[in-house]
């Protein structure tokens, strides 16, 4: 079965910490494709954190700015992409990426998410702790089910492995 926007670029959409940053390259790679970490390329690009740049700006100047990115790494040609967990909160973005290519939700356990941010040195503002970070989680998780493909997530899949089930129905 062929995908819609199956020659456009691939969305990596999930939680904070679900494991799009560490698949993202390698699903790059095996696709020959460049890798783009959507928070990474805003920090480069403004000169400051993701944290930095909320505190300043509050979480909705963040997500102008991260709009805006978006829509010029679009721009840039076909890539493997990973957003941050909340840029489907934005109705636009989700059209972006509906409109360019195929969004891949992958769906780990808010448990496993949150195990994973405690040992992450990436300072997350928008999970200051557990009950914040679930009401996140719980407020998104509408929206990642929309995503064209799922790939459920549990603790014992290396990012490998995610990226050969990403594959797998990439090219079904």
């Amino acid at each position: 079965m062929e995908r819609a926007n199956s020659e456009g670029s691939i969305f990596l959409v999930g939680f904070m910490a679900c494991g799009k940053t560490t698949t993202g390259p390698l699903l790059a790679e095996k696709l020959g494709l460049p890798f783009v970490d959507l928070d990474r390329l805003i920090e480069e690009r403004e000169g400051q954190t993701i944290a930095g740049i909320i505190a300043g700006e509050g979480e909705a100047g963040f997500r102008s700015i991260e709009t805006e990115r978006l829509r010029r790494a679009i721009g840039e040609g076909r890539v493997v992409m990973a957003p941050g967990g909340g840029a489907i909160l934005q109705a636009v973005n989700r059209q972006l990426m509906a409109a360019h290519g195929v969004t891949v939700w992958l769906d780990a356990p808010f448990e496993l998410c949150w195990e994973r941010i405690g040992r992450d040195e990436v300072v997350r503002p928008l999970a200051a702790n557990e009950s914040a970070a679930r009401a996140r989680y719980e407020q998104r998780l509408p929206l990642y089910g929309t995503a064209d493909l799922r790939i459920p997530i549990d603790a014992g899949m290396s990012p490998d492995d995610i990226a050969g089930l990403i594959l797998a129905e990439l090219t079904r």
